[in-house]
């Protein structure tokens, strides 16, 4: 059973930078995407930023890029997603998921199964 584990969030100011992480266990594969996703309140959940556990291979929402960026420790089967630069629109419960076969939330092609409990950012102005 594949179990995610995400920690970081918190409260900024507009400017700001925070750290989000999602530890992955229970893959029998090396090989997984994952994710991150954000419901602000009164909206509908979207895609921030996925990563490739066995490469380079990444995907930013238009509204995130070139301030959030993805890494990962393999040994640690950690992902990160380092926000900077954060709006006051970027405010949302943050959540962690990863690739699997059964149906899930799908985004740029990859089948999201998994879901961690997600933390909340928020950024004031």
């Amino acid at each position: 059973q594949v179990q995610l584990v995400e920690s970081g969030g918190g409260s900024v100011q507009a400017g700001g930078s925070l750290i989000l992480s999602c530890t992955a266990s229970g893959y029998t594969t090396p090989y997984y995407y994952v994710g991150w996703f954000r419901q602000a309140p009164g909206k509908e959940r979207e895609g921030v930023a996925a990563g490739f556990s066995g490469g380079s291979v990444t995907y930013y929402d238009a509204a995130v890029r070139g301030r959030f960026t993805i890494s990962q420790d393999k040994d640690k089967n950690t992902m990160f997603l380092q926000m900077n630069n954060l709006k006051p629109e970027d405010t949302a419960i943050y959540y962690c998921a990863a690739s699997g076969p059964t149906s899930g939330t799908r985004w740029n092609g990859v089948n999201f199964s998994y879901w961690g409990q997600g933390t909340q950012v928020i950024v004031s102005s």
